[in-house]
C-alpha cells in the first residue's frame, strides 16, 4: 500500500443527502490553495440521485493522474448501502474505517477487509454547535489527519457558503474545526508533506467535463445544441454559461436526433459546432453523422461514455463505445475519433479535436468516460496552445468558372461556401454526388467521392499529437482514455525497480497511423495491452489495423471498477508480487 507522506487515498461514503460529495469537493479545492495535488470522483448508485454516494479522493505532493491500490482512510457518515459500492473502495488492514458509533453495526464487508475500525461521535459533535452539520465535522477529520492547513479550508467554505448567510458559515466553520481537533488523537500517520509552491502559483481546480467544455471553446466552437444526458451533461451546463461570454449560444433540444442534426445544420450555416452526450445518445445519431461524412460538413460530438449496454450503468465508467465509435457508421465513412487520457488532456484533445474537424471538413468524435469526465483534479495549468484554425472557405468564382463544392482536390479538402455566397449555390444531402453536388449513381462519382473523403483524412500531418509515449526499454503498455493514468503509474514503479518499459497512450483512434505506431514500438518485444472493457475492444481494434510483437498480453476488465496501478505491475514480466 502506497506511504503516506507524499500521497495518501480517502473514501467518503454516506447516503445521498449526506454531504459527501459536497464535503469532497470542497477538500479537494482546499488541497489546491495548500499547493497540493488531488483527484476526486464520485460513485453514485444507478438511481443518480439519493441512495448511496461516495467520494474517492487522492491527495498528493506530486501531480497524480490515478487513484492508489488501496483506500488508506474511510470515513463513512453512515453504514447506509455501502455494501453496494464495498469493491470501489478497496481496503486492506492497513486502512482506517472511522464511522459514527450511532449508525449501528459495522457492514460486513468493512469487518472482512481487516482494515481498523474507530468510531466517532460525529452527530454528537455536530449537535454540540447549533446549526451543525456532521459533514462539516468530517471535513475537519479528514483535513485534520491528513494535514491540511486551516487557512485554506476557511477560505473554501467562505466561497461555497457566501449565499446562505453569516449564521451558517459560523455554524459550519465551528463544526469544522470539532472535527479537527477530533482528529488529532488519531496520529499522524496519515498526514502529506507541505506542497511545493509553483513559480507562477497557478493551479487549476476542474472536472474533466468542464475541461471539455474548455478546449470547445478555445477549438472556436459557437454553438452546442444537445440534449442532458448523464454523464455528459455538466459539459452542456459549462457551455451554457461560457458560450454567450464569446458570442456562441446553446440550445437544448428534445433528443438526440435533433442535437446532431442541429450541429450539422449550424455548421453548415459556417459556424463551428458541437454536442455532447453518452452511448445511448451516440447510437442515435450514427445515421446523422453519415450525412455529415457524405456532405462533407465538420461537427465534434462528445461522447461521455458509461458502462452499458443500452441504459447501463449511467453514473459509472467503461472504455466500451470504442466499437461503434470507429465502426458504427454505415456504408465507407471516414471520420475521426479522438479519446483524452487525462483530465486536462480533456481540454487539448477537444480543442484539437475541433481543428481537425473544421480543417478536414469532417465529424470528429471525442471519447472521453465518466471516469475523466466527473473527476475533479487539482493540476497545473495547462499549456495554451493555439491551432492554426481555418476552414477553407469557397468565395464567388469568376464569371467564366462553376463552383464544384466537392472538386477532387489533391489534398481531399474543397472550398466550402457559406449559405448565400454569390455563386456558390450547391445540394448538400446524403445522396452521393459529383463534384458540383449534384446526386449522382454512378460508379464513377462514387468511386471518386470516397477516394476523395479517404484521402484528406488519411494523408493529413498529424503530428506528435497522435499518442503520447514515454519510457524506454523493449517492453510497453499500450493504453487509452482514462486507463492511461493508472498505467502510467504502474510504469513509474516499475522504473524505480530497476525496470524499463514504454507507455503508448493513443490519442488519435481513427485515422489510424501505422507508420507512427511502428516508430513508437521500435524494438519493443513484449507489449501489455490495458483497457476498461468486457470484450477487449482495443485489443481487438490493435490487431485489426496495426502489427503486435508475438509477445502480447491483454488486461481487460468492464466497468465500473476503475484500474488499480497494482494490478497493471503484477501482469509485468518478473514483477515481485510479495
Amino acid at each position: 500500500m502506497e506511504g503516506a507522506g507524499s500521497s495518501v487515498s480517502i473514501a467518503l461514503a454516506g447516503s445521498g443527502g449526506a454531504g459527501a460529495i459536497s464535503v469532497a469537493t470542497m477538500l479537494v479545492d482546499a488541497a489546491g490553495m495548500a499547493q497540493w495535488y488531488a483527484l476526486m470522483t464520485r460513485s453514485v448508485g444507478a438511481q443518480i440521485r439519493g441512495g448511496e454516494t461516495a467520494a474517492l479522493l487522492r491527495f498528493s505532493t506530486e501531480p497524480v493522474a490515478a487513484h492508489g491500490d488501496d483506500v488508506q482512510v474511510l470515513l463513512a457518515f453512515d453504514w447506509q448501502n455501502l455494501d453496494r459500492y464495498a469493491a470501489e473502495i478497496p481496503l486492506s488492514v492497513g486502512s482506517l474505517v472511522i464511522g459514527d458509533q450511532e449508525q449501528g453495526a459495522v457492514p460486513e464487508a468493512i469487518v472482512a477487509s481487516g482494515a481498523r475500525h474507530i468510531e466517532l461521535p460525529l452527530k454528537q459533535l455536530a449537535k454540540a454547535v447549533p446549526g451543525g452539520r456532521p459533514n462539516m465535522v468530517g471535513m475537519g477529520i479528514v483535513a485534520g489527519l491528513i494535514g491540511l492547513p486551516l487557512e485554506p479550508l476557511n477560505s473554501v467554505l467562505e466561497k461555497f457558503l457566501a449565499d446562505k448567510g453569516d449564521k451558517v458559515l459560523a455554524a459550519s466553520r465551528q463544526a469544522m474545526h470539532a472535527g479537527y481537533e477530533a482528529a488529532a488523537a488519531l496520529g499522524q500517520e496519515y498526514r502529506l508533506l507541505p506542497g511545493h509552491r509553483l513559480p507562477s502559483g497557478r493551479r487549476w481546480s476542474i472536472t474533466g467535463n468542464q475541461a471539455t467544455g474548455l478546449g470547445a471553446i478555445r477549438g472556436g466552437i459557437r454553438f452546442v445544441a444537445a440534449y442532458p444526458i448523464t454523464p455528459a451533461t455538466e459539459v452542456l451546463e459549462w457551455l451554457a454559461g461560457a458560450l454567450p461570454k464569446v458570442g456562441g449560444a446553446l440550445v437544448q433540444v428534445e433528443d438526440e436526433l435533433a442535437a446532431i442534426n442541429q450541429v450539422i445544420g449550424a455548421s453548415y450555416g459556417g459556424t463551428p459546432s458541437l454536442t455532447a452526450t453518452a452511448g445511448p445518445g451516440l447510437s442515435l445519431m450514427i445515421e446523422s453523422l453519415g450525412l455529415a461524412v457524405a456532405s462533407e460538413t465538420p461537427v465534434v460530438v462528445v461522447d461521455i461514455m458509461r458502462g452499458g449496454p443500452s441504459t447501463g450503468i449511467p453514473a459509472k465508467s467503461e472504455q466500451a463505445d470504442l466499437n461503434i465509435a470507429i465502426h458504427g457508421l454505415h456504408g465507407d465513412a471516414p471520420h475521426l475519433v479522438l479519446a483524452p487520457n487525462t483530465v486536462a488532456d480533456c481540454l487539448f484533445t477537444t480543442q484539437w479535436a475541433t481543428h481537425l474537424s473544421e480543417t478536414l471538413q469532417a465529424p470528429a468524435v471525442v471519447l472521453s468516460d465518466q471516469s475523466l469526465g466527473q473527476t475533479k483534479a487539482v493540476l497545473d495549468m495547462p499549456a495554451g496552445i493555439v491551432f492554426p484554425t481555418r476552414r477553407e472557405v469557397a468565395s464567388a468564382p469568376a464569371a467564366d468558372q462553376k463552383y464544384l463544392r466537392y472538386a477532387d482536390t489533391p489534398s481531399g479538402i474543397s472550398p466550402m461556401a457559406i449559405p448565400g455566397t454569390r455563386g456558390c449555390q450547391y445540394t448538400a444531402d446524403g445522396l452521393e454526388h459529383d463534384p458540383s453536388g449534384a446526386p449522382s449513381s454512378r460508379a464513377e462519382d462514387h468511386l471518386t467521392q470516397l477516394n476523395k473523403r479517404a484521402r484528406k483524412l488519411d494523408t493529413y500531418d498529424y503530428g506528435d499529437h497522435w499518442a503520447d509515449l514515454e519510457g524506454e526499454g523493449d517492453m510497453a503498455i499500450l493504453t487509452w482514455g482514462s486507463s492511461t493514468g493508472a498505467a502510467r503509474e504502474a510504469a513509474r514503479r516499475w522504473r524505480e525497480e530497476g525496470g524499463k518499459v514504454r507507455v503508448l497512450s493513443i490519442r488519435l483512434l481513427l485515422p489510424v497511423q501505422p507508420e507512427r505506431f511502428q516508430r513508437a514500438l521500435a524494438g519493443v518485444s513484449r507489449v501489455l495491452v490495458v483497457e476498461q472493457s468486457h470484450g477487449a475492444q482495443f485489443y481487438r481494434y490493435l490487431r485489426a489495423y496495426y502489427d503486435l510483437p508475438q509477445q502480447t498480453r491483454v488486461l481487460h476488465q468492464p466497468g465500473p471498477l476503475p484500474f488499480r496501478p497494482r494490478q497493471i505491475c503484477e501482469q509485468l514480466p518478473g514483477w515481485r508480487t510479495t
